[in-house]
């Protein structure tokens, strides 16, 4: 248990009321159930309306019942359409892709039966009239009237005869040479079929290439003709049917794409084209998936060649107008809902609106906000209830000020179940400064107002400090006079002890920087409004956390040593010199993220063990005090005289300050004291140079010529000994030691006596 002393209301019954006290641990339930049945007694028809209050309110039901018949019917008329729409759409579709697949394929057979019967033409009047050939007129003629005619070459073995349009390579920029030496490239020829090839990447122009035999009097004869097909632009163009020219080999011939065209694309991987090659025949529908969109697709081969023509037609615009159409039946039956719901809306206002209200109010209760103002909206049964309604909410509010009402809130949504459970907490203690000596000064200086007016200075002080806690996560336990108790893992936590521990000491920062700002508002020397410092102890351990009182009077409250230890380290925090002093389980906790510094050891009552403190001087890495010197400096706090801690009654009695207590001592044992200082010491030198410090004993009840044994550890425990003397016939001597922390002890060499002088030293830097 926390010490009456620390729990004992230092203001007194002269200064805080009675009743404050009282209502600070009251049941917030019983009340709750006390006031139900005040309303009740007062307003006896209230619990007719409530019983029948319906959960879900008329305007509602007519919504969602409407709603639902215009969805059902509405969705299956839509949908009727859309499914009938498709189906004929996609017939529609497919016939009319499939009709211009067979007119573009028409029209390229056509083109090239027309290139091929031009050349042929040619050729017979070259076999017959020999002459012609060395004609410049009759080839101009021939170029006149097939101008979509490049060139023109006969591969004979011997003698090979090239005849070219020589307007079109002018006007184009092509030579003879690039020409010629296309034409004596191997380009495979089959008998009785007319292959195509794609010329255009080697000329950088949309051109194609027709390799077929021709028999004439002196033997078969390789022709080669590059030809210009803009006759087909028309039917290959752009729009939402695409047509492409492919051969035999899935090389791209032509395409509404030119840069396809010149960069002599192979479409052997589209899934029509391996199904017009695997199935043979002349021509198909076929809907296939190419790269996730789906499309409509028809091929037609040209008759006696190997080339084929593909139309296809992407499936989303197909039914992009039944999308439309869908769309526009979708928004007109939106806006017949949406009149149907805003008739029902205001047709149901004055019932459901008042419902909403109030259950927005109940919501704002069921999170903590229990000052609610509602303004009656009908003069029907529900604008009585609302007017019940504030009257709870107005009582809420008076009872949830001397409360927890986060404690309250969440046992309400029984998150905090009746009972203790064991929860491993980081418990905070602060106390004012000499509250004591001000609380005697508002006596003197105001008299009977001295109350009044201490209460409001320490309300003042709690409105600053209680929001720190609240914003980390923290629960204010109670206010015990002008000491705050606070808890972090208990009623809620951040899921690890780690981050609960921070947040308990970052509070503790929140609040110095608090205090100093509201300290900087305070006019100096002024009885009235005091300036205010606080000490605060922190510790985190396994505690026991639980509704405990009785029937009538209950609060949640955490239990256990780590309680009473957190009690008494705040206590320490005075006698040290430090505003924020930490136990070892909170430094192991949070040590790596705050700037701190050892203080010496203390044996508390109840422990068997010296107890480490740390005193916070700041967040790692963050603006502001670096060291605890700097830190009394801010805060105003003289530097303690460290060699007489422990001197007064009231300290012995519970610390033992440096190291373990000398008792069970009898007179005539022998006794070793130390005379050159007691249980601790502060010494000053220089910055890393060793600094001699001069210890001296005496010795009762024994020879002065004993083997004495001086030590100096760097822990409480000795398992690190940084010096071991043995001295002889002397009581004294001089150890030189380095700016740290050390613990001493004092013993005979051959260990007889169980009582020996021991402590701690801070060996510091002047300046």
């Amino acid at each position: 248990m926390v010490e009456q002393q620390t729990l004992n209301l230092r203001v007194g019954s002269s200064i805080l009321p009675r009743f404050m006290s009282e209502l600070t641990t009251s049941n917030f339930y019983v009340h709750i159930l006390k006031l139900t049945i005040i309303l009740r007694n007062k307003k006896s028809m209230s619990e007719k309306y409530t019983k029948t209050h319906v959960l879900f309110p008329i305007g509602a039901k007519l919504v969602v019942i409407i709603t639902v018949l215009l969805l059902a019917s509405l969705g299956a008329v839509i949908f009727m359409v859309s499914v009938l729409s498709t189906q004929d759409v996609q017939r529609t579709a497919e016939e009319n892709n499939f009709t211009l697949n067979i007119r573009a394929g028409s029209q390229a057979e056509n083109s090239i039966v027309s290139v091929r019967d031009a050349v042929l033409f040619y050729l017979e009047m070259l076999e017959f009239h020999p002459a012609v050939e060395q004609d410049p007129e009759m080839r101009r003629f021939f170029f006149n009237h097939n101008k979509n005619i490049v060139s023109v070459g006969v591969m004979r073995r011997r003698n090979p005869t090239f005849i070219h349009n020589e307007q079109f390579l002018d006007l184009n920029g092509i030579n003879h040479d690039t020409i010629e030496s296309y034409f004596v490239s191997d380009l495979p020829v089959v008998s009785d079929t007319l292959l195509l090839y794609n010329a255009s990447p080697s000329f950088n122009i949309t051109m194609l290439s027709a390799v077929f035999l021709h028999r004439s009097s002196t033997g078969n004869e390789i022709v080669k003709v590059l030809f210009y097909p803009d006759e087909l632009s028309e039917s290959f163009g752009t729009g939402t049917n695409t047509s492409f020219l492919i051969n035999n080999s899935a090389g791209l011939l032509l395409h509404p794409d030119t840069d396809l065209i010149l960069e002599g694309a192979n479409f052997s991987s589209l899934p029509i084209v391996a199904t017009m090659l695997e199935e043979g025949d002349n021509n198909r529908q076929v809907s296939y998936i190419h790269e996730g969109i789906r499309y409509f697709g028809s091929y037609f081969r040209i008759t006696g060649t190997d080339a084929a023509v593909i139309t296809v037609i992407s499936h989303d615009i197909v039914f992009e107008a039944i999308r439309d159409i869908t769309k526009q039946n979708i928004y007109l039956a939106a806006a017949v809902m949406f009149i149907t719901i805003c008739f029902i809306w205001f047709f149901s206002k004055t019932i459901s609106k008042p419902a909403r209200i109030l259950a927005a109010a109940a919501m704002k209760i069921e999170d903590g906000n229990f000052l609610i103002n509602l303004k009656p909206q009908t003069n029907d049964e529900l604008g009585l209830l609302e007017e019940s309604f504030n009257k709870m909410s107005t009582a809420l509010n008076i009872f949830g000020r001397f409360t927890n009402k986060d404690i309250a809130v969440r046992a309400m949504r029984g998150e905090i179940k009746p009972g203790g459970l064991p929860k491993h907490a980081t418990i905070f203690f602060s106390d004012i400064r000499s509250f004591t000596e001000k609380s005697e000064n508002f006596t003197k200086a105001f008299g009977d107002d001295a109350a009044n007016r201490i209460v409001l200075w320490l309300n003042e002080y709690f409105s600053h400090m209680v929001p720190c806690v609240e914003e980390t996560g923290g629960v204010v336990d109670k206010f015990i006079g002008d000491a705050v108790m606070a808890h972090w893992g208990t009623a809620s936590t951040s899921g690890k002890p780690e981050e609960d521990a921070y947040n308990c000491v970052k509070a503790a920062l929140m609040m110095r920087e608090a205090l100093i700002k509201l300290n900087a508002q305070r006019p100096k020397n002024e009885t009235g409004n005091p300036i205010i410092r606080i000490g605060c102890g922190i510790n985190t351990g396994t505690v026991i956390a639980g509704q405990i009182g009785s029937d009538e009077r209950m609060e949640y409250t955490v239990i256990g040593d780590p309680v009473n230890l957190a009690s008494r380290v705040e206590a320490l925090s005075k006698p040290f010199g430090a505003d924020i002093l930490i136990t070892e389980d909170t430094w192991n906790l949070t040590g790596d993220r705050f700037i701190t510094e050892e203080m010496f050891p203390v044996n508390v009552k109840g422990k068997e063990k010296p107890v480490r403190v740390f005193a916070v001087v700041n967040f790692k890495n963050h603006e502001g005090p670096q060291t605890l010197a700097q830190v009394r400096e801010l805060l105003n706090i003289d530097t303690p005289d460290f060699s007489k801690m422990g001197s007064t009654d009231e300290e012995e009695k519970k610390y033992n300050f440096g190291g373990q207590k000398q008792s069970g001592i009898k007179d005539g044992d022998p006794v070793i004291k130390m005379t050159s200082f007691g249980s601790s010491a502060w010494v000053k030198g220089p910055a890393g140079k060793p600094v001699p410090v001069y210890f001296s004993w005496n010795i009762s009840n024994a020879a002065s010529d004993n083997k004495i044994i001086v030590e100096v550890a760097s822990d409480q425990y000795f398992d690190s000994i940084l010096e071991k003397r043995e001295v002889i016939d002397s009581l004294s001597v001089s150890i030189s030691m380095k700016p740290g922390i050390y613990w001493w002890r004092v013993y005979p060499a051959d260990n007889s006596w169980q009582n020996y002088p021991n402590g701690v030293l801070a060996v510091d830097i002047n300046g």
